[in-house]
């Protein structure tokens, strides 16, 4: 099932609250040790099943690229605080535990995360033609109207 085409101009319904994004993801680095990378690769799924299960942990949303050697996660949170809970919680603290044992002293694959504190009226975006996405997917979207027209307009300077 594909997901629903949004026509026209559209921008995030609710800039008023804070939100955290976290960009978190892997690189591969030598792709002929499977047997290295691979238990990264792997950890990922059980972790955001359980996110997008349980809505009380704080996640929103998330976005996926995959290029060449690398995976990038887009992760939308309701604060800093549930972040940094889920991070200390089971789940995540097994896969940790798993990855460092595997291959934390390996350089077959690499990890990273950025954390980004976003105050409420301090961000914009637009979405022409685009089915939920980013930002709206996690705060919902809303049909731009003159209020909203510009960028400008959909930040609070």
């Amino acid at each position: 099932m594909g997901k629903s085409i949004f026509g026209g101009r559209y921008t995030v319904e609710d800039r008023e609250q804070d939100i955290v994004v976290f960009l978190i993801g892997m690189r591969v680095n030598k792709w002929w040790a499977v047997h290295q990378w691979w238990p990264v690769f792997t950890a990922m799924p059980p972790m955001i099943r359980e996110l997008y299960t349980n809505p009380g942990l704080g996640f929103l949303s998330l976005e996926t690229t995959v290029n060449f050697r690398t995976i990038l996660m887009v992760q939308y949170w309701r604060s800093f605080e549930d972040l940094t809970a889920y991070a200390r919680g089971p789940e995540h603290l097994k896969a940790w535990r798993r990855f460092y044992q595997a291959v934390g002293k390996t350089n077959a694959v690499g990890i990273y995360h950025e954390t980004y504190i976003v105050r409420g009226g301090q961000f914009e975006a637009v979405y022409g033609n685009m089915p939920k996405f980013g930002l709206a997917k996690a705060r919902g979207h809303a049909p731009i109207t003159t209020r909203t027209d510009s960028a400008a307009q959909r930040v609070r300077a």
